[in-house]
């Protein structure tokens, strides 16, 4: 059964944080806050709690279409292809928001992400999971939780995520209540900035 931690976005608890990042590193699976709705996450380097997941979502891990939680612009170069100055400024004026920009994969994706052409890469301004992944000291995969009601596409209550998900997953943080928008994808690998779902983040910065 999972646990479940209540965290305060305003300040969130070091010794909290630290308890997430060893579940983490133990290829655990965590439901967290993010600006948007809540997210399912693993330690990146984690093939094993990737697996989870993706049996969770019910797809095949290399074709799964997870993003990337940074806690800033400077882990970019780890991920994505060195990419030009219109581009950075899209990113610089977005982020952290709610967005999630696919960007060229670089050579160093870990294993199992090798075969990506691209990569979706996401900075939530939510303190929490940016604590996390920054005492990490590197990204989380992400992928929202749906919910199976026609009428509310993302679960925003944790306590109801915690009953839905308390036996499928290691541990569930409790950040207030969640948003019932999604992020805004937008493709940035083209010639032209391609809006590919509009969510909570508002196109202005394009």
């Amino acid at each position: 059964m999972a646990e479940f931690i209540k965290i305060y976005n305003e300040n969130p608890n070091q010794k909290a944080i630290d308890k997430i990042v060893k579940v983490l590193k133990n290829d655990g699976v965590i439901i967290y806050p993010t600006d948007t709705v809540y997210g399912l996450g693993c330690d990146i380097n984690s093939n094993k709690a990737l697996e989870r997941i993706a049996l969770m979502k019910g797809v095949k891990l290399e074709k799964a279409k997870f993003s990337f939680i940074c806690d800033s612009l400077s882990h970019l170069s780890d991920y994505v292809k060195q990419i030009d100055s219109p581009t950075f400024k899209i990113l610089k004026r977005a982020l952290p928001g709610p967005y999630t920009f696919i960007l060229p994969g670089s050579n160093n994706l870990p294993k199992v992400f090798k075969k990506k052409k691209t990569v979706g890469i996401r900075i939530p301004d939510n303190n929490i999971v940016k604590a996390i992944v920054s005492s990490l000291g590197n990204p989380i995969v992400s992928t929202s939780i749906r919910d199976d009601d026609d009428v509310l596409e993302y679960t925003t209550d944790p306590e109801l995520i915690f009953e839905k998900w308390e036996n499928l997953v290691d541990l569930v943080i409790d950040g207030g209540y969640g948003d019932n928008y999604a992020s805004t994808i937008i493709d940035l690998t083209g010639i032209e900035p391609e809006v590919v779902r509009e969510g909570k983040g508002s196109l202005e910065i394009l």
